[in-house]
């Protein structure tokens, strides 16, 4: 209760929502998009009343004013910067720069198999852990924990995401800034 967090790439906002109730009505929660308008209706709620829409880029997701943030959360679509016009390593930084010493960036995505690297994020729509650990890293970030509540390793990891025939093995990555 009472945290400033954001949520990137927060799409119809379901994590957003969950993040607001969670911030309770001392909290923010900024809610980023490429474009605005695709949590409209979900903005509706009661919960969302501590919520701010913002649009941008990527690699700029946050307006300068948005500083000293407590958490940021990415989940299931950073491989999708993967292959679009994406400067990642600047993204990170800015993500960064917003939050405050001690803050999180949680960054939770779909597994891709070893030495996949960054290859196979439209394909696949996954990426591989630990090149998407060494960019967040490159920020200035310190990885502190792995969260394997979703693992799965019966996952081949060779399909696309989408209408799996098992689980996918995704995993959950915490990032603080010292």
């Amino acid at each position: 209760p009472g945290m400033t967090v954001a949520d990137i790439s927060a799409g119809g906002g379901y994590t957003t929502e969950l993040l607001a109730r969670a911030v309770g009505d001392t909290g923010k929660v900024y809610a980023h998009n490429t474009a605005k308008g695709r949590i409209n209706e979900r903005m509706k709620k009661p919960a969302m009343k501590n919520v701010v829409e913002v649009a941008g880029p990527f690699d700029d997701p946050l307006p300068p004013e948005v500083r000293n943030l407590d958490l940021v959360t990415f989940n299931f679509n950073y491989h999708d910067t993967t292959y679009m016009a994406v400067d990642r390593a600047k993204m990170n930084r800015a993500i960064f720069i917003a939050l405050k010493p001690g803050g999180h960036y949680i960054v939770a995505d779909h597994s891709a198999q070893p030495g996949a690297g960054v290859s196979v994020g439209k394909s696949l729509h996954r990426i591989e852990e630990i090149a998407l650990q060494r960019e967040v890293e490159a920020a200035g970030f310190k990885f502190v924990a792995e969260g394997g509540f979703l693992r799965n390793p019966n996952d081949p990891r060779t399909a696309p995401v989408a209408n799996p025939n098992q689980p996918n093995d995704e995993f959950v990555l915490k990032f603080v800034k010292p």
